[in-house]
């Protein structure tokens, strides 16, 4: 085989949640590559959208989770900064965010700029790769389902998947613009990895920002696509993983080079368990001609979570075959990961 000169990749992850964590959880160990998260900017719920709509801050939430799981010491950083407050006399507002969520609201606020706050987030906790919030701009999720009613806000589009409303079109409101430097930064990825995450509320919205498609076509390497374990509520019957590179290749203009998709099942118990909340195993289905499969147990115990380590070799297998093919012979369109020790956690 002819020689080749190893270089770090410069790999960036598009998402949020708790999937993209996870996922870095696995990558970060990785000596070759250069991990960035680009992460969704429209959390709604929870302490994030609290914090959003008193103090007209950003929702820190995603962004926290990330840089915790870039973070030199994750374990003792995520046990600090991810500890709820309790009520507290005369401070009961305070009461239920994290000191994460508050700290980077702080930082956001004394500095008066969302992005250096996560650079010094970033410092503070040594990361391993930079975190990056898509847009700096507020905005909303918003959604229009089959039977034709709408609804806005992240929490209140998963609500409806919950209770059966298929998702028809999917928009931010008021549109916003990448960040310039995000832009830049996209630009110069060696490939992008989106998912595993909730597909219309974490993994979709980063894409509808405008400047990210034109972005993503000046990115020179491959788009990789993880693909979820489970679907999302019974407005989700039937969804496959070719549907949502489809979805993701209609926004961005752009192919999916690469989908990575889950083949192992949990016990009966775990997933009938699933299926009351109108959860099933997300199938492959119909690949567009043109997309690799890369095939094999991810889910290895009976929690829908991907398994981090075999998760991280299935992506190094991709990036390093993309890598040697100009010198070697071409890919087999569908790899099956083995499900072999060696191979595996």
């Amino acid at each position: 085989m002819p020689s080749m000169r190893l270089r770090e990749l410069n790999i960036g992850c598009v998402g949020g949640g708790t999937g993209l964590p996870g996922l870095f959880g696995g990558l970060k160990g990785n000596p070759w590559l250069r991990l960035s998260a680009v992460v969704t900017m429209f959390d709604s719920g929870g302490s994030s959208g609290q914090l959003r709509d008193e103090l007209g801050v950003l929702p820190p939430g995603d962004v926290l989770k990330c840089a915790l799981a870039l973070a030199r010491n994750e374990r003792e950083a995520r046990s600090v900064l991810l500890s709820r407050l309790p009520t507290l006399e005369q401070h009961d507002r305070l009461a239920g965010h994290t000191g994460g969520n508050l700290l980077l609201s702080m930082m956001e606020t004394y500095s008066g700029d969302f992005l250096a706050a996560v650079d010094g987030l970033r410092g503070l906790l040594g990361c391993r790769g930079r975190v990056f919030p898509v847009s700096v701009e507020r905005a909303s999720i918003c959604a229009e389902y089959a039977d034709g009613s709408c609804t806005r806000g992240e929490v209140e589009v998963d609500a409806g998947q919950a209770r059966g409303h298929e998702v028809r079109r999917i928009w931010l409101e008021p549109q916003v613009s990448i960040h310039p430097v995000v832009a830049d930064a996209i630009r110069s990825f060696d490939a992008v990895i989106i998912g595993p995450g909730r597909f219309f509320t974490s993994l979709m919205p980063p894409l509808l920002v405008r400047g990210v498609k034109e972005a993503l076509a000046e990115m020179r390497g491959p788009i990789l696509l993880i693909s979820n374990l489970l679907t999302e509520g019974s407005g989700m019957e039937g969804f496959t993983a070719a549907d949502a590179a489809s979805w993701v290749e209609r926004t961005i203009g752009r192919q999916v080079d690469v989908v990575i998709a889950n083949t192992s099942r949990p016990s009966s118990e775990a997933l009938a368990r699933y299926a009351a909340e109108h959860k099933t195993p997300l199938e492959l289905g119909d690949l567009d001609t043109g997309i690799d499969a890369v095939l094999g147990p991810f889910w290895k115990t009976d929690i829908a979570r991907h398994d981090r380590r075999r998760l991280s070799f299935a992506v190094w297998s991709v990036l390093s075959a993309w890598l040697l093919q100009e010198v070697a012979e071409p890919v087999p369109r569908v790899q099956q990961v083995s499900g072999s020790p060696s191979a595996a956690g």
